[in-house]
């Protein structure tokens, strides 16, 4: 039995919800979005709110109600508070900077790696070593921030890299004489 499942996703003040078959779009003051959800969970609008139901008992429905209503509720809270991501880097040298509509960013390599930042995502450094990531798609944000962390991974005997500002690096030892 799903427990995130159960409890509905209530529309807040200022956003419009819309359903169409298995399609819920949502439309909000930082912008619209739309989700399709499988055919193993139903889903309806009542009075102010929107509930997720699976179609029958079966493992594959039960499986997939939790994460349906998940991706609704993201919809609802992308499009009126949206979402961030926070990364630090560290490493001497090591910075970044928004030039235009490409993130610049210096990681030890012997060039610099010019990222294109894509549409519908806000890329900001308010600091050489600090880069803030958001949008209002949770899911994209979260693709560009593995993105831009894949060019240089933290590595666990100095810690340089680029990592999430929540993120633990484990750190080792190093080889003793």
């Amino acid at each position: 039995m799903s427990r995130i499942g159960n409890k509905a996703i209530e529309i807040p003040s200022g956003v419009n919800a819309t359903l169409e078959g298995q399609t819920v779009s949502v439309k909000g003051p930082k912008g619209e979005l739309a989700v399709v959800l499988v055919d193993n969970v139903s889903v309806a609008m009542e009075d102010g709110s929107i509930a997720v139901n699976p179609r029958d008992n079966t493992r594959k429905s039960r499986a997939a109600w939790g994460m349906s209503r998940t991706l609704v509720a993201n919809l609802v809270e992308g499009v009126t508070k949206g979402f961030e991501r926070r990364m630090e880097i560290s490493g001497v040298g090591y910075r970044a900077a928004v030039q235009g509509k490409d993130l610049q960013l210096s990681l030890g390599y012997s060039h610099d790696i010019r990222f294109p930042i894509p549409e519908g995502i806000k890329i900001e450094c308010p600091k050489p070593t600090e880069i803030v990531v958001s949008g209002i798609d949770k899911q994209q944000v979260g693709q560009v921030a593995a993105e831009i962390r894949d060019y240089r991974r933290p590595e666990p005997y100095k810690g340089k890299g680029v990592k999430y500002a929540d993120e633990y690096v484990f750190r080792k030892e190093g080889k003793k004489k």
